[in-house]
């Protein structure tokens, strides 16, 4: 079931990709939600894409998507789509390729197929649950680093100056922060990144698919006092976050267990 999920979330993601190609160039209607971050026209024709095509195919699973009214009926459902029409609004409206299409099935808070995908680098990640992580039909690994000395990090720059980090100085490294939060975490699956870090809370459609695919390449993913991430609570909201090969990610942990502050 988790390989013929993902054959399912890769085709409608690739197929979504055609909506935010068209609108790709900054022509999309923008304006912001109550909480003040942006929406666009995009955002939903997507998101109502990945519902028909979604639970069209799998009508008994339930729906968590950013852009829909929170159905609490997923709560009970054995396994539950979890979408992100766009992760990275902000490049998208720009027109930077650091915006991605995310979806994932999850069952009983864990992730078991996912697909990310950047329609304008045509970058698709797609994982199974026990079959690994591909990009563009390629197995896909994460990096087997154990130092930060020499590292390529994506995170922001508040992230790396935070005082959970005990004010230590940062060795050298190679420090960039695409927007889609997604896409970080996938770069890192690939092995064109050593580790992405997150500080700020985010949600489950930022992550879910995200998880699986660093995990089934090969790497770890959790919350800042290494606790794994569970999907589809009541409040879909998820804590700090650290992803990287096992050993990079070690570091990371224990680095900030020395302040006494994760």
């Amino acid at each position: 079931m988790p390989e013929r999920d993902a054959a399912l979330l890769e085709g409608a993601v690739r197929e979504a990709g055609v909506i935010a190609r068209k609108f790709a160039a900054g022509s999309a209607k923008r304006w912001s939600k109550t909480d003040g971050s942006p929406v666009t026209e995009a955002d939903l024709a997507i998101d109502r894409l990945l519902n028909e095509r979604l639970c069209g195919a799998r009508p008994d699973y339930g729906w968590l998507s950013e852009e829909t009214e929170d159905d609490p009926a997923r709560l009970a459902a054995k396994r539950v789509f979890v979408v992100d029409p766009i992760d990275g609004t902000l490049a998208f409206v720009k027109g930077k390729p650091h915006f991605t299409i995310c979806a994932a099935v999850v069952e009983d808070g864990l992730p078991i197929a996912a697909a990310v995908y950047n329609p304008l680098t045509e970058e698709c990640f797609v994982a199974a649950k026990g079959s690994g992580t591909r990009l563009n039909g390629t197995p896909a690994h994460v990096n087997n680093r154990d130092t930060l000395d020499g590292c390529r990090m994506l995170a922001s720059k508040a992230t790396l100056q935070s005082t959970c980090w005990g004010g230590q100085p940062w060795p050298p490294m190679t420090v960039e922060t695409p927007n889609s939060i997604a896409y970080r975490i996938a770069l890192v699956a690939c092995g064109a990144f050593d580790a992405a870090i997150t500080l700020s809370a985010t949600h489950d459609w930022d992550l879910a698919a995200a998880d699986l695919i660093v995990t089934e390449a090969g790497g770890m993913i959790s919350s800042l006092d290494g606790k794994p991430l569970r999907y589809n609570q009541t409040a879909p909201v998820q804590p700090a976050v650290v992803a990287a090969g096992p050993a990079l990610h070690a570091v990371l942990l224990s680095r900030a267990s020395r302040t006494g502050k994760t």
